[in-house]
């Protein structure tokens, strides 16, 4: 079996090696030497993130989407995908943030809008957010590029694998027993392909390492009229 056909079975892949030491330093640097000062950008002890990151940070767009990935991206999913959401993590050394299963069931949009299937709408940081019909949701495909190398001592992701081919989960009534459980090790500078239906939780860091994750979402999905995605990107 090979990495496409992997990725389609169980909802997630890791490839390591897609960037070098200077492309990864160049993009903290970038990050490190923006304005904190916007609505997008979210600091806590146990959290630093950036919503919108490409758009708050352009710079780093043609260090992120460098030939190793533009070539996966053709490979795993095609020439027609593009950008609809870019989120920044850093978790940091001393970081008691955990996050329990869930699966990611909303995409960000321009503005509220009454529509037929589009539930559960929430703003943040003056960003929309909507579950939108299981279609849409199945059609994305994020990007997770790693800063630092990641495994179960410093939050790396957790996953279940094939659980993306079972709609919307439960995870109150699920029989953890019946599930195999998978740490999602990267090394600095990998990536994991993941979707977004994949349930997935990120435990406490116990290692005083940092953990500092850069987000994509790709789609390429067309909305109904009356809305836009907040954050579409071509990528170049």
């Amino acid at each position: 079996m090979n990495q496409k056909e992997f990725f389609s079975e169980n909802g997630f892949a890791l490839i390591d090696n897609i960037y070098s030491e200077e492309e990864i330093n160049s993009i903290l640097h970038e990050i490190e030497n923006a304005d904190s000062q916007n609505d997008t950008f979210r600091k806590s002890s146990d959290l630093f993130a950036i919503r919108q990151i490409l758009k708050e940070i352009p710079e780093i767009s043609p260090i992120i989407f460098n030939e190793n990935l533009k070539n996966l991206i053709r490979e795993f999913i095609g020439n027609d995908f593009f950008i609809v959401k870019s989120i920044y993590f850093d978790k940091p050394e001393t970081s008691n943030w955990y996050v329990a299963y869930h699966q990611d069931l909303t995409i960000s949009v321009d503005k509220k809008v009454e529509l037929e299937n589009f539930n559960f709408w929430t703003k943040k940081q003056n960003q929309f957010a909507v579950q939108p019909p299981i279609e849409i949701l199945k059609n994305i495909v994020t990007i997770r590029i790693h800063l630092d190398e990641t495994n179960e001592e410093n939050g790396a992701l957790k996953v279940i694998p094939k659980s993306h081919s079972k709609k919307i989960y439960r995870t109150k009534t699920t029989d953890w027993s019946a599930e195999k459980e998978v740490s999602c090790n990267v090394l600095r500078g990998g990536i994991m392909f993941m979707k977004p239906l994949l349930l997935h939780s990120s435990s406490r860091t116990t290692n005083n390492q940092k953990r500092r994750v850069i987000h994509i979402e790709l789609s390429n999905f067309d909305l109904p009229n009356e809305i836009n995605w907040s954050e579409k990107q071509i990528i170049n």
